[in-house]
């Protein structure tokens, strides 16, 4: 019954642009290496591929905090999970901009992926706190702070970077951590969460929330697959554009977030359309725009429009994507929000550290359309999971 007065209570515009907000702030740690891997690699003396590893442990933390944090929102306290782990991200992120070596950075930016958890905290809880039939659109409400963030990081960090160095945007970050301890601490409300069992059993039974439920498991694969693509790109991209084609460095990477602000401007849009049609449906056409955005690349990649075009509905596709299979996802259980959530998050960014890891290494030996197969082929397997494995109606969520 506490659970049904809530959203009189705390689910109003200025508590969901709050949300928005911290989600957007603190999503943006782990991106800001993606135009800086360049520069990174200089002061450390370590090969473009080997810079691209700490991109790639950044999303493997973080896909390993989703599944070891991220379900604790079904068994205690959101808020004081929030402010841990805002807590130590800004230590990590003040260490990485610290790293005397490389190995250092490495182990920072491990923990920065690890901790930075606080937007997949939040999303269950809007959802929680959302009419079923706004459910959509809170979510989408809520993660276009989120992309927003992830967008406009990379355009901050690759400015920032630029123009005083990579530390700098470490330290800055680490900074922001720490203003948003005050604010989650005075602005966001505490949820109300009944432990109904022990946090081992709470991991032992998230095997079988995915053996139950076929939207879950299709979601993951679909998520896996779209961030793929979408992590290929955007980590491969400063090593094309310091290339002499180009001449451009870590501020012309950055600038690059601007063009795809378009996806998360749209996610609200998106979230409607997934509450009045289906969730299915505007997954399939996220993955057909970023199968576009590969068409554009591979064959107009050493072109400025050709990438800003890219960059546009690569965007569009990826975020739409998420936002309706994150819907999708939302709605399957109420008790279960936040081990869904991990599931469905944990195979996205495994995905993301896949894209990352193949992007670089094929940029690395194969040039720039190296990239582009590996993102075709991601998203040749999206294609597949989509409208041919899971293409038959499921009989239940």
């Amino acid at each position: 019954m506490e659970q049904k007065r809530e959203p009189a209570f705390v689910l109003n515009g200025s508590t969901i642009f709050l949300m928005a907000t911290v989600c957007a702030v603190s999503v943006a740690n782990l991106y800001y290496i993606q135009p800086l891997e360049g520069q990174i690699a200089a002061t450390f003396h370590v090969s473009q591929n080997t810079a691209g590893i700490a991109a790639m442990l950044t999303q493997i933390g973080y896909a390993l905090g989703l599944l070891l944090f991220v379900p604790l929102g079904d068994m205690t306290e959101r808020k004081s999970v929030i402010l841990r782990m805002l807590v130590v991200v800004a230590a990590a992120l003040l260490v990485a901009g610290w790293s005397p070596n490389y190995a250092v950075l490495l182990v920072s930016m491990f923990i920065i992926g690890l901790t930075t958890i606080v937007p997949q905290l939040i999303v269950p809880y809007a959802a929680q706190l959302a009419q079923p039939a706004q459910q959509g659109k809170v979510i989408g409400d809520v993660m276009s702070g989120l992309l927003i963030g992830i967008l406009l990081s990379r355009t901050f960090s690759g400015i920032v970077g630029d123009a005083v160095g990579w530390r700098v945007v470490y330290f800055i970050g680490g900074g922001l951590m720490i203003l948003l301890v005050a604010i989650v601490q005075f602005g966001l409300p505490k949820s109300r969460v009944n432990p109904q069992m022990s946090y081992s059993r709470l991991l032992l039974s998230i095997p079988g929330l995915i053996k139950s439920q076929r939207s879950l498991r299709e979601s993951a694969w679909n998520g896996f697959f779209m961030f793929g693509s979408f992590s290929a790109f955007w980590t491969s991209l400063i090593f094309l554009l310091e290339t002499p084609h180009f001449n451009m460095g870590a501020r012309e990477a950055g600038l690059f977030g601007l063009a795809g602000v378009s996806g998360a401007i749209a996610a609200p849009l998106v979230g409607k359309v997934a509450d009045r049609k289906n969730p299915r449906y505007t997954v399939g056409i996220g993955i057909i725009f970023s199968t576009v955005a590969y068409l554009f690349f591979s064959a107009f990649g050493f072109h400025i429009w050709g990438l800003i075009v890219g960059v546009i509905l690569l965007d569009l596709g990826n975020q739409g994507g998420q936002v309706s299979n994150s819907a999708r996802v939302q709605a399957l259980s109420d008790e279960n929000r936040s081990r869904n959530n991990t599931v469905y998050m944990f195979s996205y960014f495994l995905g993301g550290a896949a894209g990352s890891f193949l992007g670089t290494l094929s940029f690395q030996q194969l040039g720039w359309y190296g990239v582009c197969r590996v993102g075709f082929a991601f998203q040749g397997l999206a294609i597949l999971t989509h409208f041919l494995v899971y293409r038959r109606p499921e009989a239940a969520a």
